[in-house]
């Protein structure tokens, strides 16, 4: 591991008066992006790339109390610069290790705070740090993301009527599908989840956060119909009502007058935005987990990623057996043989298990008893996975951990959250330190995006926050699934993990597709389903169908059973949002390459150049001739192949492919 740091400091006098403006560089360590800040009456700040302007003069500000404002006539005591050079340890990531190279601008100002900006080659963040101590609220945040044009948006907005007011978005799920728009035509009180991504003709700026900590999560919205976005953030809350569904969500009855709480000294999320020349650029970025929190809990060697058999998706879904499946233990055990015969690390009891709108995971059905399913499972090398609702969660947490971790359970599932507010984001990193106490791994579901509590939390395995999978349940054709499956790994799988819950044996072209609830099944292909499983980044890593469905199709099985959830290496081969992407992920000496396209049947071209020297077992799960209209179509072939080979690939309307690359011994 290499380390360089050089540090200036400059200390500037406080009883000389203040040049105004002053301009302060920043330049990555290639000198292509430059971070420009400027501090005046406020403090603003830009980013150029190549001389080209990728963010226009942004204000930036924390209001303090009632009557102080961290950024308004600032005044500069002491200006400290870096340069990084370091590599981070990634055991349980999309790569063994991520480069962190960087300079660094520290901005200390009077009162007791500074901002902290950071160039990489790829990106430009900042965030404020306190040094105060005591206790006092932060009433608000300007964020600020101001654009020379009008340029289009790729925007998700909370879901639901357009007329919801800003109180009634804070409690959202964060699941809905792309909408892109120019930025002076987006609604004035719809508020946006991260991350956004703008496009500037030239390249794309992906704005998100990172190290969200204790502190409310940000929306982007435009109420002024302006070329800027900005920040919104929920309040935090003051008196909490049990309600929702299956009374296991926390409503919100009043709010308080400010956005956080705040004890002492403390460093607030960085605000990034990262700048990609090519969209592919995007498929592979680690600017989240770079500026993430450390691992806390030291010792990972107990967090075990892996696939896990589902039941809910399809809906208990066994056929063909001589006993009635649903939620008991006689379908869970069927569940368990399914996994140990293919090697699957987990089942999971989703919603159901415990007696329902009791919020109490101590009381369990009498149909389920789950040390026997443990112990079952146990045997057969296959772990155990509990659902958990928010509230029963929170009420009872370190008794219902301690309680399950003795029994041998691995970890929970814990959905419903639906909130980023201040308290939220607390539960978050205490249901992680409370699961870690007890070796559990947690799966946020009802969650917000990924904002770095996987790299301070290991045990936090994956997150929703996705409009995945599950509404092939019950949405109508309006809903565009096949564009979004090429979206997202562009725009939210750069914030982190999502749980997709892809596998789904039953495949639709666009005309033929229907909701169910009992049988559903996916837009696209087969090979799109087992794409996903390489494209998509989750180490902790569903298979939605059935059992039944799945043994019916060996070769499919085999291949997503045999899949890694966690990577030494991960290349971005080639992709335009919304239209199509092709991955490369590395496990040891195998790599596996993920490709998915839109509505539009395309060839492709993999150059195998990115492959070690060598020679390789090619295995290709490619559309069938007739997957165009029969979506399940597919054909495998196989071939001896080596970095100097160009695959040809055609994937159908909808379709994909998928390859295993194995090494030679």
């Amino acid at each position: 591991m290499k380390r360089l740091i050089l540090i200036m400091l400059a200390a500037c006098s406080l009883c000389a008066a203040q040049a105004k403006p002053k301009i302060y560089k920043l330049a990555a360590p290639d000198g292509k992006l430059v971070v420009t800040v400027s501090v005046d009456d406020v403090i603003r700040w830009s980013v150029e790339d190549e001389g080209r302007t990728v963010l226009a003069p942004s204000q930036i500000a924390m209001q303090i109390g009632e009557n102080e404002t961290w950024g308004l006539d600032p005044r500069v005591r002491r200006v400290l610069t870096a340069k990084v050079d370091d590599t981070i340890p990634a055991p349980l990531y999309k790569k063994a290790e991520v480069e962190d190279e960087y300079s660094s601008l520290t901005l200390q100002f009077q009162g007791d705070y500074a901002v902290e900006f950071r160039a990489y080659d790829d990106a430009a963040a900042y965030r404020f740090v306190s040094t105060r101590k005591g206790d006092y609220t932060v009433k608000n945040e300007v964020a600020e993301f101001a654009f020379d044009g009008d340029n289009d948006v790729y925007c998700s907005y909370v879901r639901g009527n357009k007329n919801k007011s800003i109180e009634q978005q804070y409690y959202n799920s964060f699941e809905n599908s792309y909408e892109i728009e120019p930025m002076s035509k987006m609604g004035a009180n719809r508020l946006m989840f991260l991350p956004v991504l703008v496009d500037l003709g030239d390249r794309k700026v992906c704005i998100t956060e990172s190290d969200l900590m204790s502190y409310p999560g940000m929306y982007l919205y435009n109420p002024d119909g302006s070329t800027a976005l900005k920040g919104n953030y929920a309040p935090v809350p003051d008196e909490i009502k049990q309600g929702g569904h299956n009374m296991l969500q926390g409503e919100v009855q009043t709010r308080m007058p400010y956005i956080a709480e705040v004890s002492g000294a403390r460093s607030f999320p960085w605000r990034i935005c990262i700048v990609a020349h090519d969209d592919a650029e995007l498929l592979d970025n680690d600017m989240v987990f770079r500026l993430s929190h450390p691992n806390v809990i030291g010792d990972t060697s107990w967090i075990k990623p892996g696939k896990v058999a589902w039941e809910w998706w399809n809906d208990w879904g066994l056929f063909g057996v001589d006993f009635k499946p649903g939620v008991n233990n006689r379908t869970y055990e069927y569940y368990i043989d399914f996994a140990a015969r293919n090697g699957i690390e987990y089942v999971i009891l989703d919603e159901g298990w415990s007696v329902n709108k009791k919020a109490d995971l101590m009381q369990v059905i009498p149909e389920i008893d789950i040390k026997h399913l443990v112990d079952y499972g146990k045997e057969r090398g296959v772990g155990i996975v509990l659902w958990g609702g928010y509230w029963a969660v929170d009420r009872d947490m370190e008794n219902v951990f301690k309680y399950y971790s003795d029994l041998g359970v691995k970890g929970f599932k814990i959905d419903f959250m639906d909130r980023d507010d201040q308290k939220m984001v607390d539960f978050y990193e205490r249901a992680a330190a409370t699961a870690a106490k007890y070796n559990l791994m947690c799966d946020f579901h009802g969650a917000y995006k990924p904002c770095g509590l996987s790299r301070k939390y290991p045990n936090v395995v994956n997150y929703e926050g996705v409009n995945g999978l599950e509404q092939m349940k019950w949405s109508d054709k309006s809903l565009d699934q096949v564009t979004y499956d090429v979206t997202i790994p562009f725009i939210r799988m750069v914030a982190g993990p999502m749980d997709y819950t892809q596998g789904a044996m039953s495949n639709s072209q666009k005309a033929g597709y229907r909701a169910s609830n009992s049988e559903p099944q996916s837009q696209g292909t087969r090979c799109r389903q087992l794409a996903m499983y390489v494209i998509f980044e989750a180490p902790f890593n569903m298979l939605c169908d059935s059992p039944t469905n799945y043994e019916r199709e060996p070769e499919c099985t085999q291949f997503i059973a045999e899949i890694p959830t966690v990577w030494d290496q991960t290349v971005a081969l080639d992709g335009k949002v919304g239209q199509y992407a092709v991955l490369a992920r590395r496990a040891g000496d195998d790599w596996y390459v993920g490709g998915m396209t839109d509505w539009n049947a395309r060839e492709i071209e993999v150059d195998l150049s990115f492959l070690p020297d060598g020679d390789y077992r090619m295995t290709i799960i490619q559309e069938g001739v007739n997957a165009d209209k029969i979506a399940r179509d597919f054909a495998i072939e196989s071939d001896n192949v080596d970095n100097t080979k160009k695959i040809k690939i055609r994937m159908a309307r909808g379709g994909g492919f998928a390859m295993k690359l194995a090494r030679v011994k």
